[in-house]
């Protein structure tokens, strides 16, 4: 029982000292580490399937620490640990959104917000679209672009699954860029 409630507390301060990503592996491994769970090694083997599997590096981190420091258990209660601040945070805002949601403060800057975060993600659309569009000499690369175009179509306008989509497209670029190298 007290291994379990020390993988929570070590995860719950992880992921209150760190901001998710890259930034949780020292503090992982210190983790590890200090309390005997793992080695050095362990703790990069670890991180590495971490970054292979699909889902956030935390909590696959959180996951197999737990599963190699006190089995199943340990990977549910390390992963409950490593989401404890977001579900506290969430939660927090959430009642702070409910009692003011009505104030004009809160209104005005929301009414800021909103179009800074649009403007964020467009920024980020923008810079992937250069990099994701165009070749080695800065050219644009129209199969790719029309790909993209494809693919926008088959989403807004078919409603076709996201992961129908990228099958498609890793099909379409194995012909054009495999086989046809274009």
């Amino acid at each position: 029982m007290m291994l379990l409630l020390e993988l929570f507390w070590s995860f719950v301060k992880i992921g209150f000292t760190s901001f998710g990503g890259l930034s949780m592996i020292p503090l992982i491994s210190g983790e590890m580490i200090s309390h005997g769970w793992m080695t050095a090694s362990e703790v990069s083997d670890i991180v590495a399937i971490a970054e292979m599997t699909p889902g956030p590096l935390g909590l696959n981190c959180a996951t197999f620490a737990g599963m190699r420091a006190a089995g199943f258990l340990g990977a549910f209660i390390a992963n409950m640990g490593a989401l404890a601040p977001t579900f506290t945070l969430c939660y927090a805002a959430s009642i702070f959104f409910e009692h003011f949601k009505n104030n004009k403060r809160l209104i005005q800057i929301m009414t800021g917000v909103r179009p800074a975060c649009v403007g964020m993600v467009a920024g980020i659309v923008i810079q992937l679209a250069l990099v994701n569009y165009s070749g080695a000499d800065s050219k644009i690369h129209f199969p790719s672009l029309i790909l993209g175009i494809v693919d926008l179509i088959l989403l807004m306008k078919f409603k076709i699954p996201i992961p129908l989509v990228i099958l498609f497209s890793a099909f379409v670029g194995i012909i054009l860029f495999g086989v046809l190298s274009i």
